[in-house]
């Protein structure tokens, strides 16, 4: 089969799953994943939301604004970046709510450790340039996150041959990005993104 061919089938794969159901956990069934077998960059996040899980869009509510608002800064545009690259996350499927309604449950280590292999293989055959992991969770698939993320946004790594950039994660939610010092830290990731875009010659 082509690069092509066995992504489609990765995708199937993916969307099959049914391990995290048959499991015990709450799970909106149904995965969400989006991209192409050549992109250059992958965007990983935590797990999609609930308006990713009706769509199957990857950041397609708020988080994505914010999220397109920073790519743009970069030089990118959402719908061509959205036809061209690759969007994932470490949890293909809406976890719902958390306890007490205050943001989307974070996936169990068990969800995630179901999830990983599924990554693995969407890291290895599409082999992009450039990975962005965004929020936490996905940062500490990269970086030591006994550092705050101060010491960690604006900073990139190279890994595999792949460089690395971290954005915090965009959501309304989170006061982190909000604040003047941390602003300044995305810019500087912004930038960092903006350089490796050029690098790879990417519209």
């Amino acid at each position: 089969m082509t690069k092509k061919q066995n992504l489609e089938e990765l995708h199937k794969q993916i969307r099959a799953c049914v391990k995290c159901k048959e499991a015990g956990y709450w799970i909106a069934e149904g995965a969400v994943v989006r991209g192409v077998h050549n992109a250059k960059v992958m965007t990983i996040g935590q797990a999609p939301g609930p308006t990713e899980a009706i769509v199957k869009r990857p950041f397609n509510a708020g988080s994505g604004k914010r999220l397109f608002a920073w790519l743009g800064e970069a030089g990118f545009v959402e719908e061509t970046f959205r036809a061209t690259q690759y969007m994932t996350s470490i949890t293909k499927c809406y976890p719902g709510k958390g306890k007490g309604g205050g943001g989307d449950r974070v996936p169990s280590k068990e969800e995630q450790e179901f999830c990983r292999a599924w990554l693995d293989q969407e890291i290895a055959l599409v082999n992009p340039k450039l990975i962005i992991p965004i929020g936490r969770l996905a940062i500490s698939l990269f970086f030591d996150m006994t550092l705050p993320l101060e010491k960690i946004i604006g900073k990139q790594i190279e890994r595999d041959g792949r460089i690395i950039i971290p954005l915090p994660h965009p959501s309304g939610a989170s006061t982190w990005h909000q604040k003047e010092a941390n602003r300044k830290l995305v810019k500087k990731a912004i930038r960092l993104i903006g350089k490796q875009r050029e690098l790879l010659i990417l519209p």
